[in-house]
């Protein structure tokens, strides 16, 4: 049934009886053309857009838990497009287009507001990379714009710029079309569409290992719900990447970290914008609840524990009351950790895994959330096509044997 607010009216006659579930609940079949391991944000956009764009519906989602419960649920859901090199940033564009118009193709409100970013810079060397950030963004087609320190101060007041201040703000850059949305609506999103062009979404379904051909291709997976044949499958997994690859019998150059994020009582309006300190790694926007919503860096040793620990906790709220003293006694409500997949250049692995018949998304470290819509562009395409999306081109698995990286933590300034 469409969403609209004529249904909702006409429901509420009703008393809401007549609303079916967003998706089904169907058991696994024996085959499908397609098989994308991954209930997240991902792996649900994956099989959207094979079903919508090439009109491949025979398409499983395997998710071991509950769609949305792993990356696509533990992020600070911003989103941008503010990256150095030509590759990232035309990727990024696509993706921030992509969410633009999101709400509207998927019928369901991912409630994506457009409240700009802003990257902070304290000292000299800070300007000049964001100065050079902007140039390269503006050639890259991408909106930005830098902001002198008064200008900083007009649009987050509780941001101290004094010039006592613990980190100084010599000024800023700003993506305005830059944002955040609502992760599970995202991932709610794509799931109903999905469904509703016949894809079936099956969560509890964890895959435990990978059938082979006598050539050496996939011909299936095994599930703790049965074998399941496909001769093309999608992995699309975020922090469990190198996981499934072992799996699949081959190594990933990925180190899997995790990345705590916290959210603090429900506050007035105090922060209509998402800001990024670079010289802290702490970035923070304010939800629609209320809820500052907020992150630092990466927790430094390799895990999948999905939680936190003091000393970040410790570094990361010191910091926002260094910078925003009116915060020092606000209270956190919870907090939480994702796993992100890092690889030596910081940019994302898309297309053909050495096994035949197996392609990757995944290695979007920090990044993932804001990339959902791209990433399933891409990867559906290479699954339909069984060649490379234009955008991905760059992003293949093979640069680590040719060296031809993308380095986006030495471009951008990214924290991973």
């Amino acid at each position: 049934m469409r969403y609209s607010a004529w249904n909702v009216f006409k429901e509420g006659l009703k008393e809401q009886r007549g609303w079916k579930p967003a998706w089904r609940s169907p058991d696994p079949q024996q085959s499908y053309d397609v098989i994308v391991i991954g209930g997240g944000g991902h792996g649900l956009a994956t099989a959207y857009y094979l079903a919508k764009s090439f009109g491949i519906t025979r398409v499983a989602v395997l998710e071991k838990g509950w769609i949305g419960g792993g990356n696509s649920g533990r992020n600070t859901t911003a989103i941008r497009s503010n990256y150095y090199y030509r590759a990232s940033a035309r990727m990024y564009e696509h993706s921030l287009k992509l969410y633009e118009g999101l709400s509207k193709e998927l019928n369901y409100n991912v409630m994506f507001s457009q409240r700009g970013m802003i990257s902070l810079a304290h000292s000299l060397h800070d300007l000049e990379l964001v100065n050079r950030q902007m140039n390269a963004m503006r050639l890259n087609g991408v909106d930005a714009e830098t902001l002198s320190p008064a200008e900083i101060g007009r649009r987050v007041p509780i941001l101290d710029i004094s010039p006592a201040a613990r980190f100084p703000v010599l000024g800023g850059l700003i993506q305005k079309r830059a944002g955040t949305a609502r992760h599970d609506a995202v991932v709610w999103g794509y799931a109903r569409a999905a469904d509703a062009l016949g894809v079936d979404i099956i969560q509890n379904c964890e895959v435990t290992g990978f059938q082979r051909g006598p050539d050496g291709a996939v011909t299936g997976v095994e599930t703790s719900r049965g074998r399941i044949a496909s001769r093309k499958i999608g992995v699309a997994v975020a922090g469990h990447s190198s996981r499934l690859a072992e799996m699949a019998g081959f190594r990933l150059p990925i180190t899997s970290y995790a990345l705590q994020a916290f959210v603090s009582e429900p506050l007035k309006p105090v922060l209509d914008t998402v800001i990024l300190s670079p010289a802290t790694g702490v970035y923070m926007s304010q939800s629609d609840k209320g809820g500052l919503v907020i992150g630092g860096g990466l927790d430094l040793y390799p895990s999948y524990a999905q939680r936190g620990n003091m000393p970040v906790m410790s570094n990361v709220l010191g910091a926002v009351a260094a910078q925003y003293p009116s915060l020092g006694r606000v209270r956190l409500l919870r907090h939480w950790a994702g796993i992100v997949d890092v690889v030596p250049d910081s940019s994302p692995i898309i297309g053909a895994s050495p096994v035949p018949g197996l392609f990757l998304d995944c290695a979007w470290g920090t990044g993932g959330f804001k990339a959902i819509p791209v990433g399933g562009t891409m990867l559906a395409h290479q699954l339909a096509t069984l060649n490379p999306h234009p955008l991905a081109k760059p992003f293949s698995l093979d640069r680590f044997t040719t060296g031809a990286l993308i380095d986006e933590a030495a471009g951008s300034g990214i924290a991973h």
